[in-house]
């Protein structure tokens, strides 16, 4: 990882990012007293009041860099790059943290996998900001796009022939960067180290799981908790959602080859269809859910491409199918894929043709809400920040996040934060849609979840801490 100390005289220089950013948020330093005040009086009381004190100061320090937010949001969203290729996005990033004075390292993230996601990856950014100690909490973020091309008419849409950001993580990536200025303010108040991750690679890439091999979690300060977030646009903008338990599926995907002997169409007696036998594999997969997982169990195996053929009167010598599968928990995960591949290979041989089977090279599990950090202060923190004054307690979806990786590893968090009620572009359409658009009016709100979860985390461990000192003690 390359290290970089910043000191006052390099804030002059930029980095060699191409991607304009034209306003910048008010200096740190303006407010800091009574930001450090707010948060001294929350660390040193348990009341409602300095509770209250803190989030209105948050409240007010997100609000004053809403433009900021904007800026940086729309910036990104016009250069959209996909996965393992977040060059100029890292770039974009490190420019901020510099201006910011926020020490960081980079190279994280590098692709493992060339053969199947192209780039070279090594695009993520860590920046720890606090003590320097432990305890230590995560933050996360993720910043690349999809090979999707944008169909929105606003005039910041991407610039870029199919890449877009139609999964709201250019809105990510500038609600982590605007809770750093916060976060960065308040330091000095700060009772240990909030690790800020930009991460590359969500869409498939498991860039969340590279980044666990490479030791964002064991590096020191170690983290003990992690909180992330996603925009929702089937929630109105502004409630904040979330459950204790699983709140999104284990996923797999698979990419199904049938070799065959093609022909004539004409004279179907003479070759071995792939066609029929792929079709055949397509509805007997439907089975698995209703007949081989527990109806109290969920289950998704869905079917998305099956390409074969080139000419009405020709039997093609193969096909190819893709697809997924998903699960609240990793073990049906795999009991679906065990049934995939039989499926799959009695099938082709019922049929007379081969048949191989790819999966990806890591699949997901499910991203899980930790119980007791929920409900010891991470419901509390979305009913500060909801628009409705509490948190939302959803049901798991089956959609999928490699935030899951580090839920595996450590007690965490995921909120789910509401932006479908924009009008102007509407902002309900859903995800990887080409006219998905950000209500960018929850973008302080992503600032403010970011920052109080973050304060209330570290004073929970410390107070933790403090008890399991007090114990230790007693015993002696």
């Amino acid at each position: 990882m390359k290290l970089y100390l910043l000191a006052a005289s390099t804030l002059a220089t930029r980095s060699s990012s191409a991607l304009p950013f034209r306003g910048r948020p008010p200096k740190t330093e303006e407010n800091g007293e009574r930001r450090n005040q707010a948060v001294e009086q929350f660390l040193a009381s348990e009341t409602p009041e300095a509770s209250a004190v803190l989030q209105q100061r948050v409240h007010q320090d997100a609000m004053e860099i809403f433009d900021f937010l904007v800026d940086t949001r729309r910036t990104l969203h016009r250069h959209p790059e996909l996965m393992y290729q977040e060059e100029e996005t890292s770039k974009a990033i490190q420019t901020i943290l510099r201006e910011f004075d926020i020490e960081f390292t980079t190279g994280w993230a590098v692709n493992t996998n060339p053969d199947v996601h192209p780039g070279p990856g090594g695009y993520g950014v860590v920046a720890d900001i606090g003590t320097g100690k432990e305890p230590c909490i995560l933050l996360r973020a993720d910043m690349d796009a999809l090979p999707i091309m944008e169909q929105t008419n606003v005039d910041f849409r991407s610039q870029y022939p199919n890449k877009m950001h139609a999964c709201g993580h250019d809105g990510h990536t500038t609600m982590l960067l605007g809770a750093a200025r916060i976060l960065k303010g308040m330091e000095n108040s700060l009772n240990g180290t909030v690790r800020l991750v930009f991460q590359p690679a969500e869409e498939g890439g498991a860039g969340a799981k590279r980044m666990r091999e490479e030791g964002v979690l064991t590096q020191q300060p170690k983290p003990a908790l992690a909180m992330g977030m996603h925009v929702w646009p089937t929630l109105p903008s502004g409630v904040v959602a979330a459950r204790p338990g699983p709140l999104l599926a284990a996923c797999e995907r698979f990419e199904i080859t049938l070799q065959g002997v093609g022909g004539h169409a004409a004279m179907p007696h003479l070759v071995t269809d792939p066609i029929v036998t792929g079709a055949s594999i397509i509805m007997n997969l439907q089975t698995i859910v209703s007949r081989n997982t527990s109806p109290l169990e969920a289950g998704v195996c869905s079917i998305t491409k099956f390409e074969a053929g080139s000419a009405f009167n020709i039997i093609p010598d193969s096909a190819i199918i893709w697809g997924t599968i998903r699960a609240l928990s990793t073990e049906t995960l795999l009991e679906l894929r065990d049934r995939v591949q039989h499926i799959v290979q009695s099938t082709a041989t019922t049929y007379g043709c081969n048949a191989t089977i790819k999966y990806s090279p890591d699949y997901y599990p499910p991203t899980v809400n930790d119980p007791a950090l929920f409900e010891s202060f991470s419901k509390e923190v979305g009913a500060l920040v909801s628009e409705e004054g509490r948190l939302r307690e959803t049901e798991p979806t089956m959609g999928a996040e490699d935030f899951s990786f580090f839920a595996e590893s450590i007690p965490s968090t995921f909120y789910l934060l509401g932006q479908g009620s924009g009008q102007v572009p509407p902002t309900n359409y859903g995800l990887h849609h080409p006219q998905f658009a950000l209500d960018e009016s929850v973008l302080t709100r992503g600032v403010e979840l970011h920052v109080n979860w973050a304060v209330r985390a570290l004073k929970k461990l410390a107070e933790n801490d403090e008890t399991s000192r007090q114990i230790r003690t007693a015993e002696l």
